[in-house]
């Protein structure tokens, strides 16, 4: 059975999925969950300046430059990890 994914790894995805601007549906996929548990990370996210809302229809969400360097680092600690 497939081991359970941290709540680091999760924000990592979703991270990485907003870096160029994308709906919840399309953060949901990539993530692989489900919506109230984006809609929770989303909100954590916002608040903390990691992600931004892009008014419009659909309303798109994505990394700003401060969520960008959390990313990178993330993914970097992740790498050393698995190495």
């Amino acid at each position: 059975m497939r081991e359970r994914r941290s709540k680091d790894r999760i924000i990592l995805e979703i991270l990485h999925t907003c870096s160029e601007g994308v709906n919840i549906t399309r953060i949901v996929y990539n993530v692989n969950t489900n919506f109230t548990i984006v809609r929770f990370y989303l909100n954590s996210l916002i608040k903390k300046g990691l992600i931004e809302p892009v008014e419009g229809t659909p309303k798109l969400y994505k990394t700003t430059p401060r969520g960008l360097a959390l990313m990178n680092k993330l993914a970097s600690l992740y790498n050393e990890l698995e190495n």
